[in-house]
């Protein structure tokens, strides 16, 4: 499968940004599909994830509150709704498909898109 993300830009703190991830490929419902971020001079971390069939999620402590994860099946695209955002918010974010099981670590992921970049003002 491959992963395109869109929606980054510029945005106040406070502010809100809807990024979206478009699948080409078959997406199954066993999958979890997950967005991470990288922060510059930091490691990719965990933001959110989704069980593609159940619609199961878990979240980040971070933005746990703020962000909401969810999926269209029928658009084979997975968005992340990230409300209250916050300048330590700034990063690019990447989604990923697991491999197997429900995980969040970024290993256990592949086919990531090119990322989108998110800055927060403050």
């Amino acid at each position: 499968v491959q992963l395109v993300e869109s929606g980054g830009g510029l945005v106040q703190a406070g502010g809100s940004l809807r990024l979206s991830c478009a699948a080409s490929g078959r997406i199954f419902s066993s999958h979890v599909m997950g967005w991470f971020r990288q922060a510059p001079g930091k490691e990719r971390e965990f933001v959110a994830l989704i069980r593609w069939g159940a619609g199961t999620t878990s979240y980040a402590n971070s933005v746990k509150g703020r962000f909401t994860i969810s999926r269209d099946n029928a658009e084979n695209t997975v968005y992340l709704q990230m409300n209250s955002l916050k300048p330590e918010d700034t990063a690019v974010y990447y989604c990923g498909r697991c491999r197997s099981g429900y995980s969040s670590r970024v290993l256990d992921y592949e086919s990531w898109g090119q990322g989108t970049h998110i800055t927060v003002s403050s």
